[in-house]
């Protein structure tokens, strides 16, 4: 062990928190969760404990020790899922013994939501949140929540044993008519606040609409909000993994490191775009938005861009115009930075669109292939400068490349860097969201035929067409006289137009 290490062993809390195991190149190689960081982080240097060889391939490695600390274990273990995301430590990988990983599942849009454990989750339109590497520890946390945040995990009519759960207040009492569906998702919507980290915000809330009942004199109501603040604040004392093993976002290390790169305030919101189609087909885009360095699902927007082109400048143009458009701003506000997924070209377009409308908020592009941060000279509204390559070594200790090529700065961190982490996460995120609204769209166009959209053709008129010329392919390369004897002169003459469009659109 070397003495920098060993110093920094000295310094650890007896506090709930996430640390993070580096190797000699600064790369992250394990992340894990402590109910007392001091305790769980020096067993990894006891040399009376025994291991298996992988744990000891792990500390062999280790040449340094980050940690974040939080108030509660919920708190530890929620953010080290989300860690865990965002830097892939192989040793993670690892030392999991293949297990498949947990996640929870909510139907919050079904007629009778459940909260169930999973570990395959589909794209079914329910919420995910994972993945969990320890399945017994997410359970106990769960059962704890489940206090606060009453839920069901069957759609089954009431049986013995759920009637049960209704009576202690576990389960909500849907089919029976004790909470009203609004009510209950309202109750859910409160549980996935507190699973994306927002716990603080939570906490705030439910205060002032107990204060607020009390002042109405609904006193049944205050009371029941009450107990939940109660219920959310003894949180602290639970043992939700103990030695099996929100936060200050100023300790995130991607997010302060952003800031200082850009020269601009810790980005409490930041948004991400990206661009799908195949071959200017079913183009769409998506925006991914990241709150405190972590996913905000619920905040996340796709947008179907109506002029279907191969051309992904002008796309991100249109969508960056659409989302701070007057309607949209006054919905959702504007962000704290823009993250583009491309380069120069992607990053000017963006930048066009707001100066359109005369918006200044920061923005940047993350090009693929080197994971280059792009930055305007003059319009991505930071104060990065030549001299920041001098700051930020020295700060963060990291190599930067600040290349000046046209009217962009085009750096260039390490791999290993967690500014390249963090933004790494959230170009993916937005890549994932993209690709997979893009993937329904083109689907769905598969399932349908341009014979569909020709006003007059009805399901049985294209079974009749194509019972004759084979397919909507065959339809299309008919002549009009073959049209005619089937649909008739004016019915064939419009087909025909519908067909002349198709064939166009093809080429």
């Amino acid at each position: 062990m070397n003495t920098h290490l060993l110093n920094k062993l000295k310094e650890l809390p007896k506090t709930p928190g996430v640390y993070f195991h580096k190797n000699a190149d600064g790369e992250t190689i394990y992340i894990g969760k402590a109910a007392v960081l001091r305790n769980r982080v020096r067993q990894y240097f006891q040399k009376s404990r025994s291991r298996d060889p992988k744990t000891e391939a792990l500390v062999a490695e280790i040449a340094d020790t980050e940690w974040i600390e939080v108030e509660t274990e919920l708190d530890a273990l929620f953010l080290e899922a989300e860690m865990i995301r965002r830097y892939l430590p192989r040793y993670n990988i690892l030392l999991r013994d293949d297990k498949s990983l947990l996640y929870v599942r909510i139907d919050i849009k079904s007629d009778h939501p459940t909260v169930t454990f999973t570990r395959r989750p589909l794209d079914d339109g329910a919420d995910y949140f994972g993945p969990y590497i320890q399945g017994f520890a997410v359970k106990k946390a769960l059962r704890l929540l489940r206090r606060i945040f009453p839920y069901a995990v069957t759609r089954e009519q009431a049986t013995m044993g759920s009637k049960l759960y209704e009576q202690i207040g576990l389960d909500p009492g849907l089919r029976s008519g004790r909470t009203d569906l609004e009510e209950y998702r309202k109750n859910l919507r409160s549980l996935m606040s507190y699973l994306r980290g927002n716990r603080v915000q939570l906490m705030n809330d439910i205060e002032r609409k107990m204060k607020q009942a009390a002042a109405a004199q609904q006193f049944e109501l205050a009371a029941t909000l009450r107990n939940k603040l109660y219920e959310l604040k003894s949180l602290k004392k639970q043992i939700i993994f103990s030695d099996r093993e929100f936060m200050d976002i100023s300790k995130d290390k991607g997010l302060s490191g952003l800031a200082e790169l850009l020269g601009i305030e810790i980005p409490k919101r930041i948004e991400g775009y990206d661009i799908s189609h195949m071959g200017g087909r079913d183009v769409v885009a998506s925006q991914v938005v990241f709150t405190s360095g972590l996913p905000d699902k619920k905040e996340y927007r796709k947008y179907k861009i109506h002029v279907q082109q191969n051309n992904d400048f002008a796309s991100m143009r249109n969508v960056i115009s659409r989302r701070i458009g007057e309607k949209n701003v006054k919905k959702w506000g504007l962000p704290d930075l823009f993250l583009i997924d491309g380069g120069k070209g992607q990053l000017d377009a963006a930048l066009d669109a707001m100066r359109s409308v005369g918006i200044n908020v920061p923005a940047i592009g993350l090009a693929k292939r080197e994971e280059e941060i792009v930055i305007h000279k003059s319009r991505s509204n930071v104060n990065f400068s030549s001299n920041a390559q001098k700051l930020i070594a020295r700060h963060l200790q990291l190599d930067i490349v600040a290349q000046e090529s046209e009217d962009f700065y085009v750096i260039r961190l390490g791999q290993n860097s967690d500014i390249v982490k963090l933004l790494q996460r959230i170009r993916d995120e937005s890549h994932r969201f993209a690709v997979s609204y893009h993937s329904v769209l083109k689907a769905g166009r598969q399932t349908t035929s341009w014979l569909d959209e020709v006003p007059g053709i009805g399901p049985a008129t294209k079974r009749k067409l194509i019972r004759e010329f084979g397919s909507s392919r065959g339809v299309l390369q008919a002549r009009a006289g073959e049209l005619e004897k089937v649909l008739g002169e004016k019915q064939a003459a419009i087909l025909k137009q519908y067909a002349r469009a198709e064939k166009k659109s093809d080429k």
